[in-house]
Parts: structure tokens; sequence; C-alpha cells
């Protein structure tokens, strides 16, 4: 339905200013240095194509701020920066502050007075979100405290050694716990915008804004993540939940007694489905996804032998290079030196 023409469409400052006609849902963006380009730019790009008619981007049924300092560019992991557009002050002016988060490795960094304009926005009961390593930004602040943590499988070791108090998951795309809301990242971040957009604007305008990202209808927060190495589909969402229980203690000792136990069958039961479902054996599965990951972590890693074996859980170097001679045909170290050769002559 066309807007009347007598109505002025407000700019993104006076869409954000309380005391004028403001739009149903508006988004402070805090970046972390070394961001993650992609969690930011879905999650800001379904709002946009939200908040008007067609794609024509003006903030009138949603408004979105990049806050920090206007004179300092953030600079995502990919290189690529982005200009903040806000102070970062006033947190009341936001439904919700969205902390995007990147890189972890070499320290993950804040702009100055992030961590205090944070607090102040959970003691004024802003709703807080957390997406890619943006959780731990917030639970480091302690804003955390007693809700669960959606995490993606590949930082859920990183978070659980970091806060070993903290219930987290990484079994879901998102977790809206209250009034915090925390994301694996990647692409599942439209899918948490177009439930915020669908809590506030409704469902015709969040349908809207996937569509034109071509995707599927709004998916719910427990839409499993995809698994991390793809070794087996499967059909059993028993066996498929047991796949994400394995994949999640990957570098734990833990025998598979203990998933069966955690899904309410035993172990017998566990096994019969597994090689009904995909043709080989809990243990099997295990053995293959533990090794594919070890692969993986030598070809693009510089991390030792033998920490990569005990990262993808093998109790020792020894048993660890029996086992990847065994799979692959070569050891690991051989491995690694043919991935730089072959890196460096398509240099």
């Amino acid at each position: 339905m066309p807007l009347p023409k007598s109505k002025r469409i407000a700019t993104h400052d006076e869409a954000l200013d309380s005391t004028k006609e403001t739009p149903r849902l508006r988004v402070g963006f805090v970046l972390t240095p070394r961001f993650t380009l992609t969690a930011f730019a879905g999650f800001v790009d379904a709002l946009r194509l939200a908040a008007d008619e067609g794609d024509r981007s003006r903030p009138i049924d949603c408004a979105w701020a990049i806050l920090g300092d206007p004179a300092q560019p953030i600079v995502s992991s990919c290189g690529a920066s982005m200009v903040p557009t806000h102070s970062m002050k006033s947190a009341e002016r936001y439904d919700y502050i969205v902390v995007v988060g990147g890189l972890l490795h070499g320290g993950q960094k804040l702009l100055a007075g992030t961590a205090g304009f944070l607090r102040e926005a959970a003691r004024s009961k802003i709703n807080l979100v957390g997406v890619c390593t943006g959780s731990f930004v917030l639970a480091r602040l302690g804003l955390l405290q007693g809700y669960v943590t959606c995490v993606s499988w590949f930082h859920r070791q990183d978070f659980e050694r970091e806060f070993p108090a903290q219930r987290v998951v990484s079994n879901r795309m998102y977790v809206v716990d209250r009034d915090r809301l925390t994301c694996a990242g990647g692409t599942s971040v439209v899918h948490l915008a177009a439930q915020l957009i669908e809590r506030h604007c409704g469902r015709a305008l969040a349908n809207k804004s996937l569509r034109i990202l071509i995707e599927d209808q709004p998916l719910p927060a427990n839409t499993l993540q995809p698994e991390s190495v793809v070794t087996r589909s499967a059909g059993d969402s028993v066996v498929r939940r047991a796949m994400l229980l394995i994949e999640e203690r990957l570098a734990q000792s833990e025998a598979l007694a203990d998933v069966a136990n955690h899904l309410g069958i035993s172990m017998r039961q566990l096994e019969r489905r597994f090689e009904a479902d995909v043709g080989m054996t809990p243990r099997a599965y295990r053995q293959q996804l533990r090794l594919d990951r070890a692969r993986w972590m030598i070809e693009h890693t510089d991390l030792s032998v033998t920490a990569v074996g005990l990262e993808c859980g093998f109790g020792d170097c020894s048993h660890f290079s029996r086992a990847f001679m065994a799979h692959f045909s070569q050891p690991a170290s051989t491995m690694r030196r043919q991935s730089r050769a072959n890196r460096r002559a398509k240099a």
C-alpha cells in the first residue's frame, strides 16, 4: 500500500529520536575490531529490506545505527571498514543493542566506552544481542550470567574454556532467553533478525525480507546448526542429535554411552539406529569425524601435529599418528608439507 504523499520520511537520526515518530524496531550495532562482516551485513540487510516498500531502504518501520566514534572506522576480519554513524550513548534510544564479534585469536579488543555503554544498556533493560563471537564480549562483561548462550560449534570449546560456569548450546541457530539473545553467526543472523522483525513489525515484513534475501520462511530458534564436518547425512532425528552431541564433545574422552544416556536410549539402541540410518556405528562415525577435522587442521592451521591430535580427541600422539596414517595413507607431517607446497604453487 503506497504511503500517503503527505507523510514525511524521517532521517535515521530522527527515526532513532524517541521524541519524534519512531519506527517499530530500532537497533544499534556495536562492532568489535575484526568483526565478522557477514554477520553484520546479514542482520542489517534484513532490517533494511523490512523497513520500507520494495528496496527503497528508508527507515520507516525499522531504523538502525552503527555505534562508535564517527572519526574512527572499524575494520572487519576481511579488511573492509565500517564508519560509525552514531556515538555510543543513550542506549534507551534502541530496542536492541547487537554486539557483532569476530576473530578471537590475538585477543578480542573493544572500542573505548563499549563496556560502559553495554552495562548501561543492561541496567536500562535494553535487549542485548550477541552474534558470532559477540557472546564472548557479553559474557566477559558478566552480562550473560543466568542466561543460556548459543555459540557456533566452531567456538564452543573456546567458550567453555573461558566461561566454564556458563550454560551454552551449539546445536541451535540462536537462543532467545528473555532480554538476552545469542546467535551462532554466519547466515543464521538473518533468521534471528526476521524473528525480531516479526515480533515488532509483523510476519509479512519478516517474510518479505527473507524472500528478497533468497531465504526460506523464518526458521525457529531450535533449528539445528549444520554439522561442522559433513561425513554423513542422517534422516533419523535421534541420530542427528547424537551426531551433534558427538561433534560438540569431539575433544573429550567421554564414553559414547554418555551420549546415549543424554538422549534417553540404550547404547545398543543408538548403535542399531546409527547402522540402520547411516550404515556405520557411532564409534566409527566419531573416528571419521575426528580424522576429517584433523586433516582440515593439518592443512589450514599451524598447530603442531601433537596439538591437532589432542584437539581432535586422540589421547596421545602415537595413537593419532597411527590412525591418521591408516586412514589417509600418509603421515600428517607429509600432508602438511604437500598442502603448503600446493598453496605456494598457486600463489
